[in-house]
């Protein structure tokens, strides 16, 4: 079972792009697109305010054998190479139970929030306008201030309740980005179906990224 150590928040994490994100996990499939995520946002100079639903825990941990959050386990390809340090002081995790923390406010500015994978309950939760945990809380607030908040609902087949909470969440503003491959790129790997769906995300965020995920068009004989 996951420990749910997580790290301690600092006032002033470096950052050398000048932008921060918050990326949220719940308990749908899925871990893998998070773990990529959060790799490239900090390659990419970004701090990284990271909150994790409890079945978002246990889904780290049965899919990518997370035990704690933090770097080495999070991303161990980040905390192996250089500027590993660093890296671990640009991310940030804050418990899902705390909804003081900083990220549940509006006066905490940020470039957009990611909740990769989101599972129906979250749904639900955001949806809402559920206050009950900081991950909800956080997208609330997220949409209040009219920033960018990305949903990769992850569950299949969708109820009409699913349907209806995503429709809810567009008209606030939202964006709805399911992780759905695309094939017409010729994926040749399980890292290239999951770098498809975190380019698009990366994508919506305005993140500059090297990643194959874009068409250039067809050409013919």
């Amino acid at each position: 079972m996951p420990d749910t150590t997580t790290t301690r928040p600092t006032a002033d994490a470096p950052t050398e792009s000048g932008r921060r994100f918050v990326v949220g996990v719940s308990g749908a499939s899925g871990a893998a697109y998070s773990r990529r995520l959060l790799e490239l946002l900090l390659v990419g100079g970004h701090q990284v305010h990271l909150v994790v639903s409890e079945y978002g825990q246990r889904l780290l941990f049965d899919e990518l054998g997370v035990r704690k959050l933090e770097l080495d386990q999070l991303v161990p390809a980040l905390a192996s190479a250089p500027g590993a340090d660093t890296h671990a002081r640009r991310l940030i995790v804050h418990p899902n139970k705390d909804v003081g923390a900083v990220i549940a406010s509006g006066s905490f500015l940020h470039d957009g929030m990611v909740v990769v994978p989101c599972s129906s309950t979250s749904l639900g939760q955001i949806a809402t306008g559920s206050g009950s945990n900081l991950l909800a809380r956080a997208a609330a607030v997220t949409l209040k201030e009219r920033r960018p908040l990305v949903v990769c609902h992850r569950e299949m087949p969708l109820s009409l309740i699913d349907i209806e909470n995503m429709r809810s969440l567009a008209l606030a503003g939202a964006t709805i980005c399911p992780p759905n491959p695309g094939f017409y790129l010729a994926p040749k790997s399980i890292d290239d179906i999951i770098d498809f769906t975190v380019g698009k995300v990366l994508d919506l965020l305005k993140v500059p990224h090297d990643l194959k995920t874009r068409w250039t068009g067809s050409t013919s004989e």
